[in-house]
């Protein structure tokens, strides 16, 4: 059985190759052809029609056709030529994945008549595929702890190609740790073993990358790469490890809870269990610092537990430890020290020793009235503090000792100025911002008698309208003390002054206790016209002080008095009657009408005016001087008697008056007129009677003053006894005297009386007593005088109306 190989781009056979197969006697029941696989198509494998000795002009009427027996069809006939070629792509390994040889086998079958005839063809290998490996990556995983020289093996390189196209050897990339060796397996296949040459430390390189390709025998030769990866085991070899040995730390006090205090980190070269670390306190660390900070066992962290206070505690030492959860657990530790820092947290506090008050407001200067000490718990400038009190104040701050300091006057006091200090002590650290507090204490002055009673007025003029009613108030004299208590109560005297040989207490009194000054008795302006006296103010101090003040009462007049007609005289209610010529000229003075009043110079101002005149037509009246004139001459036809009313009027409200009424008889005598004062005799009488009723007016006045004169010397000589009813008191006053007023009831608001007698009336005696309640209204009436009861002995008081 001969075979036919095919070679490339061969399309007949060689007369010589027949013959020589004929000469061997060789069978074509099966025709045999060998291409190589990834022909192009269209490629012309043999002229089947030559070499099975087929006329190719009956290929198509004898219906040739080629099947394959292995399927698919991968070779084709060409019935116009006879030639075998590629009808599609032949993949040895895709056709023949497992075998070292690869056989297609067909069929050539032929009608008319029927043959068929047996064609294998043989798909030659060529190198057309590279090594590959299984897994583009090959994982290793190897502990440091393995010794070198340890043998791992790695995945082989496949190639689909057979023969010397597949795969011859391996190679590894340099390294220093690896290297590989070469085995052959049963089948002829090749693979590596992958060497440690040399001891891992995966604290130094944890991954080894290498580099394994697979190369074939093929010309050219392909080749094929797959990554190998080692992961260095780790073994805890490594103890952990903090950055330092001795961590400083300063956190400032006061820190909010949960503040970072620091952040430790200690490393372990392992990894792993073998580099999980948790942090704890060694045993050297103090209970206290564990309680003010606490250690997260996970991460390291130190926070603030606690409050954090400079002043309790300024350094904190702690140790800690950071182990790994290795089977054999390995640990490294480390110190820290915190250190607080201050903070101007604490107020500075003020603390009064001693404080003396209240004092006397004569204390001497220097003189030291308080003692404070001053602190602050901080430190630095936070602590050091500074004392200060308001300023304008009489006192000053004097530093005695540490921290100690003396409150001092530095000023004389006066209460009257100010009765009390509220002195500040206010105390400032120097820390920033600075933080202050203060004290405040209130200093209260004693009183001395330092200050004399002040009256309002230096000097007082005080009116009094005459015909007062006895007892009436006529002015409040009241003086100031600054001082305080016994020191400001104020006692008020008359001091003593005698006029015409009546005593001040006869005319006037005053209340001791507040100043109210009363008049005794009635006063005639006529009589008395004013009074000049002293009121003492004396306050209760000791000793005492006192102060006086001048008053002069001024009596004020009232009309009171009615005009006297003085000329021309006339008996009471009779008639004037004067004589006059008829001749008489124009302008003549007929007579002269003179009044006097003796009241004050606005009351005593006297007009006149006629009230009745017969012919008003005949005379004038000058009304200020009282001269009454002819206005004309006298004719046939005037009355022979005429008769004129004239009124004086003074210049009172209400006015007073008196009238006088004048008959004028003309005659027919030769009797000159009256003229203008010129004819002397004429002047002479009517001044005659004016000088009379001058005399007359004067020697009454007189008279007057000098029976007021005798009664004030007999009631000053008299010693009146007191009444057994109604015992005088130190400041009663009792007088006598005789007196024309009328009975009467005497009206006052006042709360002050004394015991006086003020008159003696027809009737009886008139006397007004105290106390009664401040406010109430008094009604004091005459007491009727009974017959037999001397004005001397004791009687009965009067009866007090409210």
């Amino acid at each position: 059985m001969c075979v036919f190989k095919k070679t490339e781009k061969r399309t007949r056979r060689h007369p010589t190759f027949l013959l020589l197969c004929a000469v061997l006697h060789c069978t074509s029941a099966v025709t045999h052809y060998s291409v190589p696989e990834e022909m192009e198509e269209g490629s012309v494998v043999a002229n089947l029609a030559a070499d099975l000795g087929l006329d190719v002009k009956t290929l198509l009427e004898r219906k040739v056709r080629l099947e394959t027996i292995a399927g698919g069809k991968y070779l084709d006939l060409n019935k116009e030529t006879g030639e075998l070629y590629i009808a599609e792509r032949i993949d040895r390994e895709a056709l023949c994945p497992t075998k070292m040889s690869c056989y297609l086998k067909m069929e050539v079958i032929i009608d008319n008549p029927k043959r068929i005839f047996y064609i294998e063809l043989e798909v030659l290998d060529i190198n057309d595929n590279a090594p590959h490996f299984r897994r583009d990556t090959i994982d290793l995983d190897i502990s440091e702890a393995t010794q070198a020289g340890e043998r791992f093996s790695v995945s082989n390189a496949v190639d689909p190609d057979v023969g010397d196209n597949s795969v011859k050897t391996y190679q590894l990339s340099e390294s220093k740790y690896f290297t590989i060796e070469i085995q052959t397996g049963r089948d002829g296949s090749k693979f590596a073993d992958l060497i440690l040459k040399e001891a891992l430390d995966r604290e130094l390189q944890a991954v080894h990358k290498l580099i394994l390709t697979a190369v074939d025998g093929g010309t050219p030769s392909r080749s094929g790469t797959a990554r190998i990866i080692v992961q260095v085991l780790d073994t805890n070899d490594n103890a952990p490890l903090f950055d330092e040995s001795i961590y400083s730390v300063n956190i400032m006090e006061n820190s909010p809870i949960g503040s970072l205090v620091i952040d430790l980190n200690a490393t372990d070269l392992d990894e792993g269990s073998n580099s999980d670390l948790t942090y704890s306190y060694s045993l050297y660390t103090p209970e206290k610092t564990q309680e003010t900070f606490h250690l997260n066992p996970t991460t390291g962290e130190i926070t603030v537990r606690g409050m954090l206070n400079y002043e309790d505690f300024k350094i904190y030492d702690m140790e800690v430890i950071a182990a790994d959860k290795g089977v054999n657990s390995l640990s490294g530790q480390c110190t820290i020290k915190i250190q607080v820092e201050d903070m101007n947290d604490n107020h500075p506090e003020i603390s009064i020793k001693s404080f003396q008050s209240p004092v006397s407001e004569n204390i001497d200067v220097d003189t030291v009235i308080a003692v404070v000490s001053v602190s602050d718990k901080d430190s630095g400038d936070n602590g050091v503090v500074d004392l200060h009190i308001p300023r304008k104040m009489p006192f000053k701050l004097r530093e005695s000792s540490d921290n100690y300091y003396e409150l001092v006057v530095s000023e004389p006091l006066d209460r009257e100025k100010v009765p009390e200090y509220d002195i500040t002590f206010t105390v400032t650290d120097r820390g920033s911002p600075p933080l202050s507090d203060n004290e405040t204490m209130t200093l209260q002055l004693l009183d001395v008698n330092d200050n004399v009673p002040h009256f309002p007025q230096s000097f007082y003029t005080i009116r009094v309208m005459e015909n007062n009613a006895p007892g009436a108030l006529l002015s409040s004299l009241s003086a100031f003390d600054p001082d305080l208590h016994e020191n400001q109560y104020l006692v008020y005297f008359i001091l003593e002054k005698e006029i015409v040989n009546t005593s001040m207490s006869m005319l006037f009194s005053i209340n001791p206790e507040n100043g109210n000054l009363y008049a005794l008795k009635t006063f005639d302006y006529e009589m008395e016209k004013d009074f000049l006296f002293h009121i003492e103010a004396r306050d209760s101090g000791s000793p005492p002080l006192s102060s006086n003040v001048t008053v002069h009462i001024i009596i004020m007049d009232q009309n009171d008095n009615t005009p006297v007609i003085v000329s021309p005289w006339r008996a009471h209610g009779s008639v004037v009657e004067e004589k006059i010529p008829r001749s008489t000229d124009k302008g003549s003075l007929v007579a002269k009408v003179i009044a006097l009043d003796v009241d004050s110079v606005h009351n005593s101002r006297i007009t006149y005016h006629f009230l009745q005149v017969t012919d008003a037509t005949l005379f004038s009246l000058d009304q200020y001087n009282g001269e009454i004139r002819t206005m004309r001459m006298f004719s046939y036809k005037d009355p022979r008697h005429q008769r004129l009313v004239v009124v004086a009027k003074d210049n009172g409200d209400p006015a007073l008056s008196a009238t006088v009424t004048i008959k004028l008889s003309t005659m027919e005598t030769a009797v000159k007129a009256h003229s203008d004062m010129t004819e002397v005799p004429m002047e002479y009488d009517i001044f005659s009677d004016l000088n009379l009723y001058l005399v007359i007016g004067l020697g009454s006045v007189s008279f007057l003053l000098l029976i007021t004169i005798l009664v004030t010397i007999v009631l000053k000589c008299q010693n009146t006894k007191p009444s057994m009813a109604a015992p005088p008191s130190r400041n009663s006053v009792i007088s006598e005297r005789n007196s024309t007023i009328a009975d009467s009831t005497l009206v006052s608001n006042d709360a002050y009386w004394y015991s006086l007698f003020l008159a003696e009336t027809r009737k009886g005696k008139m006397v007004v007593r105290q106390p009664v309640p401040k406010g109430s209204r008094y009604i004091v009436s005459s007491i009727p005088r009974s017959t037999g009861m001397s004005e001397t002995s004791g009687s009965a008081p009067s009866t007090l109306q409210v």
